[in-house]
């Protein structure tokens, strides 16, 4: 049996995302989420999936979502970022079930002060859930590990009770990833901040169980953001096992993986890093960086701020934005509105 005859192809949510997670854990395998800014990159992800027979996470950061809605629109108050996390759903929605795989819809990394994205997001959860009986997305993440532990997990639980009402997923994080991802750049955090604490881990299980188990956690174990040659980032992903094996004992569990972890930052990691956290119960993986164009001066020179796509591509939109305005003038189609 497999994992099409446990959940549909096409967009899953609430309890198809349960079932997801609880079978990729069983069966020792993660699903890749990787970040989109754009309808060509989604379809070039969904086919890549499709084509090795295998679910996929299609995920927008805040970044990437104002793109999407087009850098010629104002990101005030977050409101670009909505829009085009919002159409980015969609059109995953469009074409998700015609790739015949299941697909789950993510948001990425939002920041107390992104918090108005998140609610932007969360309202058209809710409005699409009160039409169709399930969320917009599947699942958003709130990263809130800048913050003491208990503020991190009120604003969590406030969140999370509200996402419970509609099947919706969360992901947050403890623990602060290094590097630099999307504007976000924590290269210079204290060493320490980069592992997570088993009671940590307790802690959040014990308060998010109380109203779901729709929930997953980012934990840090030395993980850091940008690319790297495999083997240039030191991480403990035994670190996991050591937080499983403490939820299962303090709370009498019979799982052995109790809780779903996700991989960030994982550039730069070795197939045995990757293999020991997904054997550890990490049922998601960040690829936040893959979906970009490689450096041209090597893996361990990073050139992301020129050679992201969003970078070129804006260009050749100016350069087409010039062309229209003078196919307009051409016309006297100007100043008729």
């Amino acid at each position: 049996m497999g994992l099409l005859d446990i959940v549909p192809a096409g967009v899953i949510t609430g309890d198809n995302i349960r079932k997801l997670y609880q079978y990729a854990s069983q069966h020792g395998f993660a699903i890749p989420a990787i970040n989109c800014t754009s309808s060509s990159t989604i379809n070039a992800a969904l086919e890549a999936a499709r084509d090795i027979k295998s679910p996929i996470i299609i995920q927008f950061s805040n970044g990437g979502a104002a793109y999407y809605a087009g850098k010629g629109i104002s990101n005030k108050d977050e409101k670009a970022a909505i829009l085009g996390a919002v159409a980015g759903a969609h059109h995953v929605r469009t074409v998700a079930k015609s790739y015949g795989i299941p697909v789950v819809i993510h948001s990425d990394h939002c920041a107390k002060k992104l918090l108005p994205w998140f609610d932007g997001m969360l309202a058209a959860d809710e409005e699409y859930f009160a039409k169709f009986g399930e969320p917009l997305f599947s699942s958003h993440m709130l990263d809130l590990s800048e913050d003491s532990k208990e503020e991190n997990i009120e604003i969590c639980v406030h969140y999370l009770e509200r996402m419970a009402k509609i099947n919706c997923h969360l992901e947050m994080e403890i623990g602060i990833t290094g590097g630099e991802e999307d504007g976000v750049d924590n290269s210079e955090v204290d060493n320490a901040a980069l592992y997570t604490q088993p009671q940590d881990i307790l802690d959040i299980y014990n308060a998010f169980s109380k109203i779901t188990d729709l929930f997953s956690i980012a934990a840090a174990f030395g993980n850091v953001h940008g690319v790297y040659a495999p083997g240039n980032v030191k991480l403990h992903p035994e670190l996991l096992g050591k937080h499983q094996q403490y939820v299962k004992e303090q709370l009498k569990l019979q799982s052995d993986k109790p809780v779903w972890f996700v991989f960030h930052g994982g550039s730069g990691s070795t197939e045995q890093d990757i293999q020991t956290a997904v054997n550890f119960g990490v049922v998601k993986m960040n690829g936040y960086l893959q979906g970009q164009v490689g450096n041209p001066d090597g893996p361990t020179k990073p050139n992301k701020k020129f050679y992201d796509p969003r970078v070129w591509v804006r260009e050749a939109e100016k350069t087409m934005t010039a062309r229209v305005q003078q196919a307009c003038r051409d016309l006297n189609n100007v100043n008729v509105l």
